[in-house]
């Protein structure tokens, strides 16, 4: 039997993917942040816009359907979180707006701003972009300064008001926790090397070459020294437990009971992690340049999907309150009722077959790679 319990989990274990799914495709931002960097001339750099422009559009839908999802099984979390920490939320999607802007209007006649300045905002979205997305989810971890109003919620308050931030900043009090930085340039550094794994996967260009290969090094040792340090940091620190009426304490070292407790979790954590290594090792060392992506990037989905579920099971808050502890947002305290997510669930049965369409399609756009003479061919480029 199906019970309420297990719509929370499974539906945390959709938002879990659907997030790691979102930080995989954040490819697209890192490798706009290399426009200039990495493309010595115009062929160059009109190659790396447009192999990510390809694939922009899979980013932009996943981030919303990851707010969306968030949205109809955990609402009292998007009503605290993006009506509170409003300020990093707009910051984010503005900059994915300029994105899909910077994409189309790059060579349009009449353009005043010049073609450089759209470059520049595509480099503008590729580092802020994962950046306050890392910053944003590293307050799971963290917490932030909200207070709920329990009684609003069953009527007997005299405020409909169920949710306020008590900080002034509304979101941005992120930034004072060197914490949040920590997993902020870990996603940023993520998504360039992923982005340099699949440039190397889909343009064939022999001066690129080389220079990705440099890129490669850099990014994924500055992404390993920020994600240990991170992950070294949130294991031991003083964690959110919750307990089965719901009381919010500290608890020390909670992420990481929640690591020896839940050995499924830790399994898929590590495998994400082995993945990711190897993704960046074989190119390094073995000149498997095509592959790279594809392991780095099942990794990648593996290891935030691990770091969700651990958050938010094994009685833990997935969004603590720094402001009011018993405030803390669980599964079972910010859910929708059991109707809505055991209808959604019967929804969710078709998320394979969009998968399967989004897979046969990326395999039609990629299955030949990207070289200079096929770009001159394309009517339309961006």
């Amino acid at each position: 039997m199906i019970t309420y319990e297990f719509l929370q989990a499974y539906w945390w274990c959709l938002i879990a993917l659907l997030g790691g799914l979102l930080v995989f495709l954040l490819f697209v931002q890192g490798a706009n942040s290399f426009i200039f960097s990495l493309a010595h001339n115009e062929p160059e750099r009109e190659l790396i816009i447009n192999s990510t422009g390809r694939k922009w559009e899979f980013t932009f839908t996943t981030l919303v359907t990851f707010g969306g999802a968030f949205f109809a099984s955990f609402p009292l979390f998007y009503s605290t979180s993006f009506g509170g920490a409003y300020w990093v939320w707009m910051l984010i999607l503005i900059s994915f707006v300029l994105q899909a802007v910077s994409y189309e209007y790059q060579k349009k006649p009449g353009n005043t701003l010049g073609r450089d300045a759209f470059r520049t905002f595509l480099i503008l979205n590729g580092v802020l972009g994962p950046l306050l997305l890392g910053m944003a989810v590293a307050t799971f971890f963290t917490g932030s300064p909200f207070v709920v109003e329990h009684s609003a919620m069953d009527g007997s308050g005299i405020t409909p008001v169920i949710s306020r931030w008590a900080g002034s900043w509304n979101g941005l009090e992120a930034v004072a926790n060197p914490v949040n930085w920590l997993l902020g340039f870990a996603v940023v550094f993520l998504a360039r090397t992923n982005g340099v794994l699949y440039m190397m996967n889909n343009i064939s260009d022999a001066a690129l070459r080389p220079r990705l290969l440099r890129a490669l090094k850099v990014n994924s040792g500055l992404f390993l020294v920020f994600f240990l340090a991170f992950l070294g940091i949130i294991l031991f620190a003083d964690g959110f437990a919750v307990d089965e009426t719901g009381v919010v304490t500290m608890e020390s070292a909670k992420i990481f009971h929640n690591v020896i407790n839940i050995p499924a979790v830790t399994t898929v954590l590590l495998v994400g992690v082995v993945l990711v290594l190897l993704g960046i090792g074989l190119p390094i060392f073995k000149g498997k340049l095509r592959i790279g992506i594809w392991l780095s990037g099942i990794g990648t989905v593996l290891a935030v999907m691990a770091l969700f579920m651990l958050v938010g099971f094994g009685g833990t808050s997935y969004y603590p309150s720094t402001a009011d502890l018993q405030s803390s947002l669980t599964l079972q305290n910010s859910c929708s009722s059991e109707f809505t997510l055991r209808t959604m669930a019967w929804v969710s049965l078709l998320i394979p077959f969009v998968l399967a369409y989004i897979a046969y399609c990326w395999y039609a756009i990629d299955k030949k790679r990207l070289d200079k003479a096929e770009l001159a061919k394309e009517e339309h480029k961006y």
